[in-house]
């Protein structure tokens, strides 16, 4: 992952962008482990599954928007042999997500960007796919992030997004909310302040946004941007969500 190819984007951020920049400048030296831990090894097959959704070629452009350790970047260059920038707004998250390209022979094939999915400094159409992972709890207007993402991608090209989910299940809520209640902080606790953190907000932030956005407003909020045959797979027992579409021609 080389040094930002784009321009700074336009604008300062949110008082929200700057929440998610702290909650995460502490976490990325043991971020990809601590993830697959904490979620009971369902992160990376989730990630997997949203790698799997994009069709594209050596030729063509994807954009990886809340990169963060460039795990989905990495991913999808290797399967499509695609070029991929990831754009993040954490310099920490950009340096540690630089080692892991460098690991993985892809130096000249992942490039990274520093910013924010508001305001993304790349022009109209300029990307075949664009993915984007665990973003929109993070942002003050969901459908104008969405728009904006929807923005820099092609007619035709594929959109996808992975989030976590919350159980429609009552059995399989109960589980979660004793997980995120009490496992995660706990065991956040026991790695670090900043994971302690972490542990403490997930569970309260995916009830407030699926408050806020159920998965029907989702898609119909993706329909509402411009983007065709969109699809939503739930997985591990509704846990979390991966949602794809492509971008209509007209």
């Amino acid at each position: 992952m080389s040094p930002p190819e784009a321009r700074a984007a336009r604008g300062g951020p949110s008082e929200r962008n700057r929440f998610a920049r702290l909650l995460f400048a502490g976490l990325p030296s043991g971020y990809d482990r601590l993830a697959e831990a904490l979620s009971y090894g369902q992160n990376g097959r989730w990630r997997r599954f949203l790698v799997s959704r994009v069709r594209t070629g050596p030729g063509e452009r994807v954009l990886d928007v809340a990169t963060g350790t460039a795990a989905v970047a990495i991913g999808i260059s290797r399967a499509t042999g695609s070029p991929v920038v990831g754009v993040d707004q954490s310099e920490e998250m950009l340096r540690m997500g630089a080692r892991r390209v460098q690991d993985a022979g892809l130096s000249g094939r992942v490039l990274a960007a520093l910013g924010r999915a508001e305001r993304l400094p790349f022009a109209d159409a300029s990307f075949d796919a664009v993915t984007f992972t665990y973003l929109l709890r993070y942002v003050d207007d969901p459908s104008a992030t969405l728009g904006e993402l929807a923005r820099v991608l092609r007619p035709g090209g594929t959109l996808g997004n992975l989030e976590f989910h919350l159980p429609a299940n009552p059995l399989w809520r109960l589980g979660w909310s004793l997980h995120t209640r009490f496992v995660l902080p706990a065991a956040g606790r026991a790695v670090s302040p900043a994971w302690e953190e972490v542990g403490r907000f997930l569970g309260p932030s995916v009830r407030d946004f699926y408050r806020r956005l159920p998965l029907p407003d989702q898609l119909a909020m993706w329909r509402a941007a411009g983007i065709g045959d969109v699809r939503a797979r739930t997985m591990s027992l509704s846990s979390g969500v991966v949602i794809w579409g492509r971008k209509s021609r007209g």
